[in-house]
Parts: structure tokens; sequence; C-alpha cells
């Protein structure tokens, strides 16, 4: 995805847990954070408890979802993702993605990635990789009209 793309639509999910949201849910109301992960992610695990505190610190201002990206057979086994996802406190809807129809709409090919959209539901910044969360929040904070704390 290229910056300032439209949020594909949320569309073809083998499976949601915790909840469904769709586009419509999402646009128009607050800037949305899209996080990519997988079970099989040693990078994303440890990555997690800073998303966590994200998701929390941001409730009011932005909507946090994962997509939970199959990166190999292993890692399409519903009950893993489930039991990780519980494991590591995600507790924002989780678009599961066994067919990879979300990683295709995002052209997404890492795991961690991080997408942050503005409240239209343009694409605002794209990162990937465990570490850089400073930078996420610089970007975030930049998305909702905060000044750095």
């Amino acid at each position: 995805m290229k910056l300032r793309e439209p949020m594909p639509e949320l569309s073809g999910a083998t499976e949601w847990l915790n909840g469904e949201v769709s586009r419509d849910d999402l646009v128009g109301n607050k800037p949305t954070l899209i996080h990519f992960w997988s079970v099989s992610c040693g990078l994303c695990k440890e990555a997690m408890p800073n998303v966590n505190e994200f998701r929390d610190e941001y409730k009011d201002d932005l909507n946090v979802i994962a997509v939970h990206m199959p990166r190999s057979e292993k890692d399409l086994d519903l009950d893993q993702v489930k039991e990780i996802a519980a494991e590591h406190d995600i507790t924002q809807p989780i678009f599961v993605d066994n067919k990879h129809a979300l990683t295709d709409a995002f052209e997404n090919q890492y795991v961690p990635a991080y997408y942050v959209f503005d409240a239209e539901g343009n694409l605002r910044h794209f990162q990937a990789g465990g570490g850089g969360m400073k930078m996420l929040r610089k970007r975030v904070n930049r998305v909702l009209g905060k000044n750095e704390k």
C-alpha cells in the first residue's frame, strides 16, 4: 500500500476473534492502527506488550485491529491463534487471515507490521519490524493532532 491510499475493505476473514468490525465501522470515526502478527513470529510476541499498552493508552482516540497473518501451514491452527492471543492479552478484534485476503489487499509481506490510517481511512504511516514503537507513537500522535509528550 502507498501512503494516502484508502483502507481496504476488511473482508475475507477466516474468522473474527474478539468481535467483528468493518471498514465502515472504522472510517469517519477516529484513526485506526492495524497491526499484522503471526503465532510463529517471535518479534510479534515481543512487541505485543507495547501494542497492548498503546491500545489501552489511546483507547478513546484510536481504533486498534489485529490481523493474524499465517506464515506457514502450522500457523493455520485456529486454536493456537486463540491460545496465543489470550496468552498475550490481545483483546482487540482479530481478523484471522488464513487465506491471506487482507494480507493481499494490503500488499503486506511482514510481521509484525503496523498501518496507521487517519479518521478518513487514508494510510498515513506504515512500518514493519519489532522495534520502532517511538516512531509509531510519533506518527499516531501526528494523526491524532496531539503534540509529543
